[in-house]
């Protein structure tokens, strides 16, 4: 459940206050998702998301990502716009948390996309990545690989089992990946979040591409690998090639990859696994005795590095 901060309908209201977005008329939490409180605001001018910003997401960090996805909207991409208040924040604060209003964005998430969804998400991916070109915003990574070592050190104090097994393969990963340096290829702004369920559907076509705060500026094609990872495997961490190579190729009917990117991207699979392993595992095993969230298992994950080792033989 994705409340870790609670708002009361009073409480809303005063919050809404301070916008020309009507007067609150229902406040419903949102469970899904793990990082964020979130709850849906139906106004008398329309619906809206209410979120509330928790220890990941740092407020400092808020105006580049909100800036994306303003930047984003103006174009025509299907990202949830910021609403400003009468000052013109887009962040204020509520209950002790950097608060926002987003648009709503209609829509689901599919559980089983087909090739035809996974072809459509390959190309909105690319469309994101050259509508973001000119967005001027910088941030850099928030879980790049210092903070791997980092999350690796902590993991470390307490591991046993099979999780001391799977962080000693990641141990492994690290160290081969300080030998190599893929900084050169293409950068600019990315989603780095571009899982399925941050990609909302609506008739056939994409109405929504939410959940930004983890964007930063870095490697597109690490951005793609992070989404080949979430859209191209099934629960158990098993490689699906027929899903991979759609969703590779919708995202090359917009935006090919140059010789450089193609060549990296087993590398850069691999890099992913470690990045979303490391931050399972690490939740798994830090998570407070009453957490509303129940942590997601790192072992499917860390079983996506066989298919990228054996891509890159």
């Amino acid at each position: 459940m994705a409340v870790f901060t609670p708002v009361s309908q009073v409480e809303a209201g005063d919050f809404l206050g301070s916008y020309d977005l009507g007067r609150l008329q229902a406040l419903t939490p949102i469970i899904e998702g793990v990082e964020n409180t979130n709850y849906r605001l139906e106004t008398t001018a329309g619906r809206f998301v209410l979120t509330l910003f928790e220890h990941r997401t740092r407020a400092d960090a808020l105006p580049f990502c909100l800036g994306l996805t303003e930047h984003l909207a103006d174009r025509g991409y299907p990202a949830p716009r910021p609403m400003a208040d009468r000052a013109g924040h887009w962040i204020s604060r509520l209950n002790g948390r950097p608060a926002s209003i987003i648009e709503w964005r209609e829509g689901d998430w599919l559980r089983t996309p087909d090739l035809d969804d996974q072809r459509t998400a390959g190309r909105t991916l690319a469309q994101l990545h050259l509508a973001a070109l000119d967005f001027d915003g910088q941030r850099t990574n928030p879980v790049g690989p210092a903070a791997w070592r980092e999350l690796a050190d902590r993991c470390a104090t307490v591991a046993d089992g099979e999780d001391r097994r799977m962080l000693q393969r990641l141990e492994q990963e690290l160290a081969d990946m300080v030998k190599r340096s893929l900084k050169t290829l293409p950068q600019g702004p990315v989603h780095m979040d571009y899982f399925p369920d941050n990609v909302l559907f609506l008739n056939g076509a994409i109405s929504g591409v939410i959940d930004f705060y983890f964007a930063c500026v870095d490697t597109l094609a690490y951005d793609l690998a992070i989404a080949l990872n979430a859209w191209g495997f099934d629960a158990t961490g098993g490689a699906n090639p027929p899903a991979i190579a759609a969703f590779l190729a919708g995202y090359e009917s917009v935006r090919p990859l140059n010789p450089s990117e193609r060549a990296a991207l087993p590398d850069l699979g691999a890099q992913a696994v470690v990045r979303f392993t490391l931050t399972r595992l690490h939740d798994r095993l830090m998570a407070a005795p009453d957490a509303l969230v129940t942590a997601k298992d790192p072992a499917p994950f860390l079983r996506r590095l066989d298919y990228w080792r054996a891509a890159a033989a």
